[in-house]
Parts: C-alpha cells; sequence; structure tokens
C-alpha cells in the first residue's frame, strides 16, 4: 500500500480533550504517544481524533510531536495546575484570510456589531433581548443574570456560593467551588478555542469581549457555558473531593459529550455571525490565487490542508 497523507478530520467527528502532564509526548512507531520516563511505558493517544490537547507542568513535547498534531488539525494548548493559566497555544487552523476579513467588519462597525451581540444574548438566555439597548447596557444585563444563574445553580446542588472569586496567582486562596468552576472553565475555553480555529476564525476578535487575546473564545464559550460546565463543576464541588480538578475534567467531558458540543459549536459560531446580516467581503480584483491550489480536505475550513 502506498503512503496515505494525513488529513484532519471534522471538528463534529472528535472527542473533546485529553490533559497530558508529566510525561514525554513523542511520535514512535509513526503514533502519537506519551512515553513514562521512569518505566519507559508508553500510552498512545488518538490525536486526530481529539479536538485539544492541554499539557501540564512536567510534559515534554517533541518537534515531532508538535508536526503531526499540527497535520491532523488538534490544538495544543500549554497550561498551568489545574488548566488553569495559558501560557501558549499553536495554531492549527485560522488559516482563512476571507473568515478573519469578515469578522473583523463585523467586529469594526458598531450596528453589525450589535447585531451579533443580540445573537449571542439570544441563545445564550433563550429569549431575544430587549430592543433598542446597546452593547454596554446589554453587558450590564447579562451580568445581572449571569450573578443569578450562579446562585440558582449553587443552591440546585447544595454548594454554599458567595459569588465568583478566582485569582490564578493563589489558586489554594479560592474555595472548592470557585476551584471547580476555573478547572471547568478551562476545558471549555479549550475546546471552544479549537472550534474557532478550525471554523477560520481569529480567537482574539471578540464582539461582547475585547481587549483579549481569547475575546472570540470567551463570546463563544458563555454561550454553553450554563448548560454544561457549570452544572458540571458545582455536581462535583457538591461532593468536595479530595481530587476535585481531576473529577471536573471528567464531568466536564462526560457534559460536552452529552450536550453533542463539538457537533454543535462551529455551526452555532457561524449562526452567531451570521447575525450581522452581510456576505463575506470577496477577494480584491487584482489578488492572485494560489499557484498550486490546495487538494479538497475532508477537515473543516480553517483546517490546513499542506
Amino acid at each position: 500500500m502506498g503512503f496515505i497523507p494525513l488529513k484532519p478530520i471534522p471538528m463534529k467527528d472528535r472527542m473533546s480533550m485529553i490533559f497530558v502532564g508529566m510525561g514525554q509526548i513523542d511520535v514512535r512507531d509513526g503514533a502519537f504517544v506519551v512515553i513514562d520516563e521512569v518505566n519507559g511505558e508508553r500510552m498512545h493517544i488518538p490525536v486526530g481524533s481529539v479536538a485539544c490537547l492541554l499539557l501540564e507542568p512536567g510534559t515534554r513535547v517533541s518537534h515531532a510531536a508538535v508536526k503531526l498534531a499540527a497535520t491532523v488539525g488538534t490544538l495544543l494548548i500549554w497550561v498551568g495546575d489545574a488548566g488553569v493559566r495559558l501560557y501558549s497555544a499553536g495554531q492549527p487552523g485560522g488559516a482563512r484570510s476571507d473568515k478573519l476579513l469578515y469578522q473583523a467588519q463585523l467586529a469594526l462597525d458598531d450596528s453589525l456589531r450589535l447585531k451579533v451581540v443580540r445573537k449571542m444574548f439570544e441563545l445564550r438566555f433563550g429569549e431575544p433581548p430587549p430592543s433598542r439597548r446597546s452593547v454596554e447596557q446589554l453587558r450590564g444585563m447579562e451580568g445581572a443574570r449571569v450573578r443569578k444563574t450562579y446562585q440558582l445553580i449553587a443552591k440546585q446542588y447544595g454548594v454554599k456560593w458567595s459569588g465568583r472569586r478566582y485569582d490564578p496567582t493563589q489558586w489554594d486562596a479560592s474555595d472548592v467551588a470557585n476551584q471547580c468552576l476555573s478547572a471547568a472553565t478551562a476545558c471549555l475555553y479549550g475546546i471552544s478555542e479549537a472550534a474557532i480555529l478550525a471554523a477560520g476564525y481569529a480567537p482574539a476578535i471578540g464582539f461582547l469581549h475585547t481587549g483579549k487575546p481569547k475575546s472570540f473564545v470567551y463570546d463563544i464559550a458563555d454561550i454553553v457555558k450554563f448548560e454544561t460546565v457549570v452544572p458540571a463543576a458545582f455536581r462535583v464541588a457538591a461532593r468536595n473531593p479530595p481530587m476535585p480538578e481531576r473529577e471536573v475534567r471528567i464531568a466536564c467531558r462526560d457534559a460536552f459529550k452529552q450536550a453533542k458540543i463539538l457537533q454543535r459549536l462551529i455551526p452555532m459560531i457561524e449562526e452567531v455571525l451570521a447575525a450581522g446580516d452581510i456576505e463575506p467581503p470577496p477577494p480584491a480584483p487584482e489578488a492572485v490565487p494560489p499557484a498550486i491550489p490546495e487538494p479538497p480536505s475532508i477537515g473543516d475550513a480553517g483546517h490546513r490542508s499542506g
């Protein structure tokens, strides 16, 4: 049999995430593996079937492993303990200039940006926001609803709740509920960023959130936060386990699968942006197409095909 080149598969057909800590990630015999340097044991990871890998302290990655992850369109994210600090991230997607220009046009025009924010509000709360409200007013309305929703879900699971308080420099200073929420949202941000890149858009160009490297990640993640990771986090916090971060990751993985989040994220991103009711800008008349056309891909629009 001849060589079959690796290609990314669509985000909807992948599992959500895998955390890796304390090991050497490499490619051995063509397989993506984590090697225990103490006893030499290997654990194979189906890297092309995962949306993102979150790499914790103590993990080392070879050049071959990074190359293979990029080839199959899997996002690598270097995080701190429990996944609550983001140090760096690879970018296997985001390779569509037409998508980036479309996103930027929506963000730069105040009237178009308001339409997008209104759609995000509608998807998040299940009803359209009141008319004649600015982005700033919608942000205030959203904040009030979010605080109330936290209280209701905490009460549902019998968790004492004094508000969302989190300092990334003082992890142990947070109560168990806030630690669980921080770990859970880190999981959601990881798969949301992977979906945004796979769709061909920029994580930094947000609409409700702005000025952050992951503004659009926060925008998209917030839409599904209260149906997935927040209940999962409070469910774990109610049990007060000795290792809440591990329990939260498992609960989030199950919540993502049950809610079919990976099947929904890219269509939801497109629906949010389509609320601006404009067409993506066409190429300039003098633009030169690629000298060597890219082969067709079974992956998503933002996945690199070569």
